[in-house]
């Protein structure tokens, strides 16, 4: 009798079902890839790890997960270049104690730097007004120094690669617009927006995967407002449903 397949170990859910080509018009053809093959792909080609580090987070051996990361890549490729469109299911897993949004983090907890928005000791509400930005280096899930620093001058648009120029990889901020969120985006930046209160305390609760925070923040109609300013609101998870207005 064969031996059961082990589960694997997914730390971190796909956001997306799956892709599809721009221009597809329905050629009917899919490729379907696993949710482990997901994560091999997101492991090894985005976060970094090698074939042995990946096997210890996934709970299998170095061969399993050689076997499912030539599978991936070329399921990847197939649908890349044949242009057919990608599902992401199924599969022989389990989801990690980690809930989705934090387990990235859980991962790059060894070594970080986090900017936070910042303004006598508190989170300022408006990223592009910001002019100072407390910057945090952290190891192994510890701060083990800060420092203030300012960004007069870097104008509103310029303020991601900014961030990005002193090593910064993860963001906490109030309300934040569009524009920034991309630039932040293509910036390599993970953000977590609408988030008020003490500087001090929000990073340390980011660290402790406490740190509550709104995924869609949004602030609209900001550009060109001067001193305008979105603080005084409490956010969730779910959001506060404040803009900036006119």
């Amino acid at each position: 009798m064969a031996r059961p397949q082990k589960s694997r170990t997914v730390r971190s859910m796909p956001s997306s079902e799956g892709f599809v080509p721009m221009g597809f018009y329905g050629r009917g053809q899919t490729v379907i890839m696993t949710v482990e093959e997901y994560e091999v792909i997101r492991l090894i080609d985005l976060v970094g790890m090698t074939q042995e580090k990946c096997a210890l987070s996934m709970g299998v051996s170095r061969p399993t997960v050689t076997n499912i990361y030539d599978k991936a890549r070329y399921k990847l490729a197939d649908a890349l270049v044949n242009e057919k469109s990608l599902l992401i299911e199924g599969g022989n897993f389990m989801v990690s104690r980690e809930n989705k949004r934090t387990a990235v983090l859980g991962e790059e907890k060894k070594k970080m730097k986090i900017a936070v928005t910042y303004e006598n000791g508190q989170i300022f509400q408006h990223f592009g007004h910001c002019e100072n930005f407390k910057v945090y280096d952290v190891e192994d899930g510890k701060i083990t120094g800060s420092r203030v620093e300012n960004a007069a001058g870097s104008g509103h648009g310029a303020l991601a690669g900014f961030l990005k120029g002193m090593g910064v990889d993860t963001l906490i901020c109030g309300g934040i617009g569009g524009g920034a969120k991309m630039a932040l985006a293509d910036s390599g930046i993970r953000l977590f927006g609408g988030v008020s209160g003490d500087a001090d305390a929000a990073c340390e609760a980011l660290l402790s995967d406490r740190l509550v925070y709104n995924a869609d923040v949004q602030c609209s109609g900001h550009e060109g407002h001067g001193n305008h300013n979105c603080g005084g609101h409490g956010h969730s998870e779910g959001g506060c449903g404040h803009k900036c207005h006119e």
